[in-house]
């Protein structure tokens, strides 16, 4: 099914999404009257290529991701440090869901690839099966772990015949998302798949 993306702030680059791939780029009016049969997503903000997270071995495999059942006992943010530690001590097969739910929260914050050599098994599979590609480290990385880390990494532009992997932000520019961060996502895609929305 061939699907156009366009978000308001950004209508001149617009996205034809043909299964997992890209078809075109282009002015929102252009691709509606090549395509005019395709279903339209409308995004408020910025439709960009994505984030690229650097922290995913700090992020999936030595933090800890609670499930929302266990609010009462450790609360609903990411726990890291020695109190990880202590909880996968304790219970390893906890590792798992706590990865799957880390790629849940990356994919929230407009993450549709990851860096940084993964050893856990549990933390590969969680990103394989997002489908989350997984791209070189930069030697210097600036701050400390963040699902929102700052400098924000953007991808380079979506181009036709490449993955349809995508993320939308509900900011006027990129100055903005600058500014006030990836938790300001509103829509990923990967694959060609909506595997975030927020609204």
């Amino acid at each position: 099914m061939l699907t156009i993306h366009v978000a308001e702030a950004t209508p001149e680059s617009a996205v034809l999404v043909d299964g997992a791939l890209v078809a075109a780029v282009g002015p929102y009016e252009d691709l509606a009257a090549v395509r005019p049969g395709a279903r339209v997503r409308r995004w408020p903000g910025i439709l960009t290529p994505g984030l690229l997270n650097p922290y995913a071995p700090e992020l999936l495999e030595a933090t800890y991701h609670p499930d929302p059942r266990e609010a009462e006992g450790f609360g609903t943010e990411p726990i890291t440090g020695e109190r990880a530690r202590r909880i996968f001590r304790a219970d390893p097969a906890r590792r798992g869901a706590s990865a799957r739910r880390g790629v849940q929260r990356l994919l929230a914050h407009g993450t549709v690839a990851v860096a940084g050599e993964l050893r856990d098994r549990a933390a590969v599979d969680a990103v394989r099966r997002a489908g989350l590609a997984v791209g070189r480290r930069p030697e210097r990385l600036p701050g400390p772990p963040a699902l929102s880390p700052v400098p924000l990494v953007l991808l380079p532009a979506l181009a036709p015949g490449g993955p349809a992997r995508f993320a939308v932000f509900d900011v006027p520019d990129r100055a903005s998302l600058v500014r006030l961060g990836a938790s300001t996502c509103v829509a990923t895609v990967l694959g060609g798949r909506l595997v975030h929305r927020a609204r």
